[in-house]
């Protein structure tokens, strides 16, 4: 593997905008987060798994890390769930753009047998069946809804491993939190989609005029627009 071929000079450029695009999303609360304190969902979780699509999966893990460490350095808050929560997203990013996802769908099933390892977690089991969805989405590569869905499920599962073992849970709780947990989830996956789709026609206008050869475009969503 040519690691060279990741960070090229283009390709940095394009890291470092949507980085910063990962970032500001990151400050925009979307919903708070149930059984925490001071904790919420921001915008970041439409856009950031799009970036390992756009970028390739490891470049495009790599700008949602770099968001998701100055989003922790500038909030000043370096309690150990919150260096825990960088890993969700940057995993997401990674199944998102990843060609082969089979591997990456393996942290998920992982994440289930280290959930319900836990005492509450083995009272509340059925709340880590969600878990299978990421497995399942890889049966249907070319579908963006659905690998939008096993993106934002590869992040829950990591996600919410870490506050199983992180901060007081009940298994009244997670039964609580299951239809929360589907709605919330759905949500993602249909911003994770539109977050996509938009960016697609917005870089393929930009493409037009400048070609952007370090970024990758989906023709299914891309409109050849004249450069006049």
């Amino acid at each position: 593997m040519d690691v060279s071929s990741f960070f090229d000079r283009k390709k940095a450029l394009f890291v470092a905008i949507f980085a910063v695009l990962a970032f500001v999303s990151a400050g925009i609360n979307f919903s708070s987060l149930l059984g925490t304190q001071n904790q919420s969902f921001t915008y970041f979780q439409f856009f950031a798994p799009a970036t390992g699509f756009f970028l390739g999966p490891l470049a495009g893990a790599i700008s949602v890390l770099a968001a998701q460490a100055a989003a922790l350095l500038a909030g000043g808050d370096f309690s150990l769930f919150n260096i825990a929560r960088l890993a969700p997203m940057f995993l997401a990013a990674y199944y998102f753009g990843a060609k082969n996802k089979k591997f990456v769908a393996l942290i998920p099933l992982a994440c289930m047998a280290l959930f319900i390892a836990h005492p509450v977690g083995r009272e509340a089991w059925f709340y880590s069946l969600f878990w299978l969805i990421p497995l399942a989405a890889t049966l249907f590569k070319e579908n963006l809804f659905l690998k939008s869905l096993g993106a934002t499920f590869t992040a829950h599962a990591i996600g919410a491993t870490a506050f199983i073992y992180l901060l007081p849970s009940t298994p009244a709780l997670w039964a609580m939190l299951v239809p929360v947990t589907a709605v919330e989830r759905l949500l993602f996956a249909c911003g994770i989609s539109v977050s996509f789709i938009a960016f697609n026609y917005a870089l393929s206008w930009i493409d037009a005029r400048v070609p952007l050869k370090a970024v990758r475009l989906d023709p299914k969503y891309t409109v050849k627009f004249n450069a006049s």
